[in-house]
Parts: C-alpha cells; sequence; structure tokens
C-alpha cells in the first residue's frame, strides 16, 4: 500500500480529452496517481459534488513594468499573483519589458528582481521587444531565448513600443532560427494616430473616443500585415487580445490557407462593449473600461464566441493591465481627464478571467467544460513551452489543481478581490461556478476565500518551446 500526501476522492476530473469520476494522489508536489485509490494519505480530501481542474495558465498578464511618465501600475508580482491565486490560476506569464537603448539582457535581471520572494503562484517572464537593435538581435535575444526564454512580443503602435515593418521583419527572422515564438499586439500605428489627432481637433476628447480612435479596421489591416511578414519569413505568431470580427476573419482566411497563426481573446470582448466607454453621461468613468484594442459591439461579441467555440482561438487569457481609477491623493487622474489619448491604456482581469468564461461559457453551455481547460489551461502550457509540466492532469506533472463548485453563484465584487486596482470593470456580473481552491505544486494555497499560506511559494519557471 502505498503512501500519499495527499487523496482526493470522488471528483470528477477534467482535462482536455474528457472527464473521469475517480480519485487523485499526490505525493512530493506531483500527481502521483489517478483512479481508485484506498491507499493512505496524510490529507484526505472529499471532492464529491465539486471537479477538480488542472491549474488556470494565464499566459497574457502585465505586472510592475514601465508605463509611462507618471503613471503606476497598480499590481506588483505580490498583489497580481495573489489575485492570479485566487481566480483559480497556478501560473502566469507576465512580460519583462525592453525600455528604448536599454539592454535586454538588464531589462531581464531588472524585471527577476521584482519578482524574487514576491511569487504566490509560479511565473515565467515573456520578452517586449522594443528596440531591436544589432546588439539585441545578434547576441541577447538569442542568448535569452536558449535560456528558456522562448517567447517575446512585438508591437505595432504606441509611440515607445512601435516597431516599423522592417524591424519586424528582422526580429521574426530571429525567431525563426532561435525557434522562438512571436505574440503580436496587432494595431496600425499610423492610423490610429491620424483618427487620434482628428477625434481631438473636434473636441471629442472623452474616453468613448478611443474606441473610434482605434477601430476594427486598424486591428484588422494590422493583423493581416502581420501574417503576411510571418508568411514572408515563415514562422508561426501569435496574434494577441482578438477583439472582433474584422481581425478574426484575417486568422481564419490565413489558417485555411495552411499559415501557421495562433490567436488569443479575452473577457473583455466577450462581456463589455464600447457603450461601457461612455460611462454614466460620456464622463470619465468611461476611463475604467478603456483598453486596446478596445470592447467593440453585441456583433463583435458573438463573432469572438463563435471563435472559442469552433477552434479559431487557441487560448483564452486576462491581458490584466491594472491601473488605478483614482490618483494617490483619491481624485480622477488630472492627465487623463484632458482626452481619451492620455488614458492608460488596460484593465484588471487576472482574479476574473476564469469564472468568467466558466460562467458564460460553461455554466451557458456554449461551450464545454473540456473546451475550458482546453483554453484556459492546457493550450498556453503547450504554447508557450510549459506543457505537460503545467496545464494537465496526469502522472508526473505538478499538482497544480484547481477545485470548482460548479453551481456556486455570486457577484463580481472589487471588495472581494485581491488585485491592486481600484476597481474592476466587472462588479456585479453574476457568476455561476467558482474556484473555489487552488492548490499549487500538492499544497492548498487558496481555500473558502482566503489564503491558507502566507508564504510566497511561487517559483520562476525557465521554459522549452512551443509544443503546440
Amino acid at each position: 500500500m502505498q503512501k500519499f500526501d495527499t487523496i482526493f476522492k470522488n471528483g470528477e476530473i477534467i482535462t482536455e480529452n474528457g472527464k473521469e469520476k475517480t480519485d487523485l494522489g499526490i505525493l512530493n508536489g506531483k500527481i502521483s496517481a489517478i483512479g481508485i485509490l484506498n491507499d493512505e494519505a496524510s490529507v484526505i480530501e472529499d471532492a464529491s459534488n465539486l471537479i477538480i481542474l488542472p491549474g488556470g495558465v494565464d499566459a497574457h498578464v502585465h505586472i510592475d513594468q514601465p508605463s509611462g511618465p507618471d503613471v503606476e501600475m497598480a499590481d506588483n508580482f505580490q498583489t497580481a499573483t495573489m489575485s492570479a491565486a485566487a481566480g483559480g490560476s497556478t501560473t502566469i506569464l507576465p512580460f519583462a519589458m525592453q525600455e528604448k537603448g536599454q539592454s535586454l539582457r538588464k531589462c531581464v535581471e531588472d524585471y527577476h528582481k521584482k519578482a524574487t520572494n514576491n511569487l504566490y503562484i509560479d511565473t515565467s517572464f515573456h520578452l517586449i521587444i522594443s528596440d531591436p537593435s544589432p546588439q539585441v538581435l545578434g547576441q541577447e535575444l538569442p542568448a535569452l531565448a536558449r535560456d528558456g526564454y522562448t517567447s517575446f512580443k512585438v508591437f505595432m503602435t504606441y509611440d515607445d513600443l512601435v516597431l516599423n515593418d522592417a524591424e519586424l521583419l528582422e526580429v521574426f527572422e530571429v525567431a525563426k532560427k532561435e525557434k522562438t515564438l512571436v505574440m503580436v499586439h496587432a494595431e496600425g500605428y499610423d492610423a490610429i494616430r491620424y483618427l487620434t489627432k482628428k477625434l481631438e481637433d473636434e473636441g471629442k476628447l472623452a474616453p468613448y473616443y478611443h474606441g473610434l480612435s482605434r477601430p476594427q479596421i486598424v486591428e484588422r489591416e494590422a493583423t493581416h500585415r502581420a501574417i503576411s511578414h510571418a508568411e514572408i519569413v515563415d514562422i508561426p505568431i501569435v496574434i494577441v487580445h482578438v477583439s472582433g470580427n474584422e481581425a478574426l476573419s484575417q486568422i481564419k482566411w490565413a489558417k485555411n490557407k495552411g499559415i501557421k497563426v495562433f490567436s488569443e481573446t479575452c473577457p473583455q470582448y466577450i462581456c463589455l462593449t464600447e457603450d461601457d466607454m461612455k460611462g454614466l453621461n460620456m464622463d470619465f468613468e468611461g476611463a475604467k473600461y478603456v483598453c486596446s484594442p478596445p470592447p467593440r459591439d453585441l456583433e463583435s461579441q458573438k463573432a469572438i464566441w463563435e471563435g472559442l467555440i469552433d477552434g479559431t482561438f487557441d487560448i483564452f487569457s486576462s491581458d490584466h493591465c491594472p491601473f488605478k481609477f483614482k490618483d494617490k491623493k483619491g481624485k480622477d487622474r488630472p492627465g487623463a481627464r484632458t482626452s481619451f489619448k492620455w488614458v492608460p491604456n488596460g484593465i484588471p482581469g487576472v482574479e476574473t478571467r476564469l469564472p468568467i468564461l466558466f460562467s458564460e461559457g460553461v455554466s451557458k453551455k456554449r461551450i464545454t467544460i473540456e473546451r475550458f481547460v482546453e483554453l484556459t489551461s492546457t493550450n498556453p502550457a503547450k504554447m508557450y513551452g510549459l506543457y505537460p509540466q503545467k496545464g494537465s492532469i496526469k502522472v508526473g506533472a505538478d499538482a497544480d489543481l484547481t477545485i470548482w463548485d460548479p453551481n456556486k453563484i455570486a457577484k463580481i465584487k472589487q471588495s472581494n478581490l485581491h488585485h491592486g486596482s481600484d476597481y474592476t470593470p466587472y462588479e456585479n456580473l453574476e457568476i455561476k461556478g467558482w474556484p473555489i481552491e487552488t492548490w499549487l505544486r500538492g499544497i492548498k494555497i487558496f481555500g473558502n476565500g482566503e489564503f491558507i499560506i502566507k508564504e510566497n511559494m511561487g517559483k520562476y519557471i525557465s521554459r522549452g518551446f512551443s509544443s503546440l
């Protein structure tokens, strides 16, 4: 008779391939056995009427990164990873962002200093390439790829981040040589600048006009251009945070043509619309919903759901990018009040990602629970070189588990969340199906609304290459 550290009895275990009502044994932080177990264990958990899922893998999270003059992100690693754990995620992938003129290696070292001893859950870093100098492309990026930083992001917009077409092609060429995966923020920089100036000249300054400055056409154009560049170089890419049918149509076109392009969408594109940015009466309240790409219309929500259902989307991430609605003195951010252009682009969502998709997708029978696991855990782990250590319930994998009560009904409330933001864009959204326990490498870290552990258990994870 084997002795386990923990046995879960009578739970329904869910993977991307199916479900099975059985037992699960954990030993030394790993899943050690799956099946009917009559063995001894230090802890026996009764999981009757509950479901057991692999811990969530949130592959798109922004934490404590430079955000421009006088703008500070609301989350450090401590608050962000606590928030992720409370929402059922056991691994997150934030971005080490290179600033113009900065050594990429130095950027990564500085980001590790922020993360060290501040992780409640396991974490790995993507890179953001803003300055593809000969040293970065010829030395630093290849060396970092071989050290386990096997994915990086490029931007087609934002003053401090945008790469021109020649730079994109050069970065793609390095990615091909190193077998790394490129994530692309696809919005057309020049078109956005043109539309922003036009709206400002017309006196249209409220947060609502953020959406009109970045319509679907600029996302569609940039998506097509990114895919075309990837086709020229012959590499796979990931189009991140897809917001509506215009960009999605380009991804479908590419996939039908046999071009290897992956795609990601986020909670804001199934729950929010452009009307939310109107606030109470075209006022500053609309700033709570400003992100890029912006929320679209109800037809776009329908298109996003179709992509989630039919397999066009590979992963579902939060794009957690948290800021505070009020400044440190408790007043509305004064600079952002002058024009939508100055509202920080991003909303919090790492804690609410899984409950929203479970409730809107699984509970409302739009997607199966197996598809939910695939989108939120297994595929992100495969895409970014973490599988099968993460994202799966199988013998030998890390015992990263989330225990769900599929029948629990409650509303999202800012007062119950753990992030550093002072609001949630999903306030009062009713959720059916909640993660009630989070286990990291065989240790229960969160349960019944409270953190079980006070110390930081999370580790930095070096990654392999994509297996998706």
